[in-house]
């Protein structure tokens, strides 16, 4: 716990850090998709893989399974999609090439490629 004045002076870390951050105009376009997408999809269920099965009737009915940990995956990445099946695997944040989301682009290229890798080694 933090008092008087420590407390608010993390606070004030916190908006100085976030004032001064880049911001990103393809954040602000996939987060208004994805709201939209949400009030016009209202709220479907997640697929049975993500869901907890804290009873055995649940279990029984599939609740949880084929779900892989991400961290005992070689990569550290299941692959595995969690969106609705109603929906289908979604895509809103499309970063632009410069500045630091030109590295994230990468990033989540590369979870691109992997995940299409797996889709391929399962087929």
């Amino acid at each position: 716990m933090l008092g008087t004045p420590e407390g608010e002076l993390a606070l004030a870390q916190a908006v100085v850090y976030l004032a001064s951050a880049p911001k990103s105009n393809a954040v602000y376009t996939a987060f208004a998709e994805a709201r939209a997408l949400a009030r016009s999809s209202g709220s479907p269920m997640p697929p049975m893989v993500i869901l907890n099965a804290p009873t055995k009737m649940m279990k029984g009915q599939g609740y949880g399974e084929g779900y892989i940990y991400d961290h005992d995956t070689p990569e550290g990445f299941s692959g595995q999609d969690y969106f609705p099946e109603k929906l289908g695997r979604q895509e809103f944040y499309r970063p632009v090439e410069r500045g630091f989301e030109r590295e994230i682009k990468k990033r989540l290229d590369y979870f691109a490629r992997l995940r299409a890798k797996k889709r391929d080694d399962e087929d």
